[in-house]
């Protein structure tokens, strides 16, 4: 049976159950509705790397993709959406040793995060076990997290490697689909132009001072 722990500050995780792996992925396929092309990962060894750890759920002990700390072992993922999530779990597979990733920061709608940035308090927190297989969820605060157009992902610390290593970083959620555009344009199509009335509104002010 699936059991929770909780470490206070809100840093609550669960087993995950011998549920069928289908259904876990179709739960875990939130990667699809990540803006690649937009994805960031701060002080990654191998540009490009960061992005290769959202992946299918059925390939999260494939460990040809991953992403390895450069510089030290921060790492900071700026995820955006191609629309508005409501973000419900999440999944990290580290390497079973020292550089596994021990916690984990949520920063809510703050697109293009710096490491100077991180600063600020996160919108949850988390300490991560050590999880090589992905047995692990950890459940993020529906209310706060329920229409997420970018997600910030920092991760401050390991368990005293140099470098952190993520195989797999699995989100789980709701999507649907964003709809700015239209309520974009609907405004402004709804709201008079002063330019265009300029000289009206000059005449009936002269005409109501004479």
């Amino acid at each position: 049976m699936p059991h929770g722990h909780s470490h206070g500050g809100g840093c609550e995780h669960e087993a995950l159950g011998i549920e069928n792996e289908l259904e876990i992925g179709i739960h875990y396929s939130l990667y699809e509705k990540i803006d690649m092309n937009n994805v960031e990962c701060l002080n990654e060894e191998l540009e490009g790397s960061g992005k290769t750890v959202f992946k299918p759920y059925n390939e999260r002990l494939n460990h040809d993709k991953y992403v390895k700390s450069d510089a030290d072992e921060e790492l900071l993922f700026n995820i955006p959406f191609t629309g508005n999530v409501k973000l419900k779990g999440i999944i990290i597979i580290g390497a079973d040793d020292e550089t596994h990733p021990k916690k984990m920061r949520l920063f809510k709608n703050r697109p293009k995060m710096t490491f100077d940035d991180t600063s600020a308090s996160a919108d949850q927190e988390f300490s991560l076990e050590k999880d090589a297989n992905g047995v692990f969820e950890y459940s993020t605060k529906v209310v706060t997290f329920a229409n997420v157009h970018h997600l910030s992902l920092h991760i401050p610390a390991n368990y005293g490697g140099e470098s952190t290593t993520v195989y797999y970083i699995g989100l789980k959620g709701e999507f649907s689909e964003a709809h700015h555009h239209g309520v974009t344009i609907c405004t402004y199509e709804a709201r008079p132009n002063v330019s265009d009335h300029k000289n009206n509104l000059f005449d009936s002010v002269n005409h109501q001072i004479q």
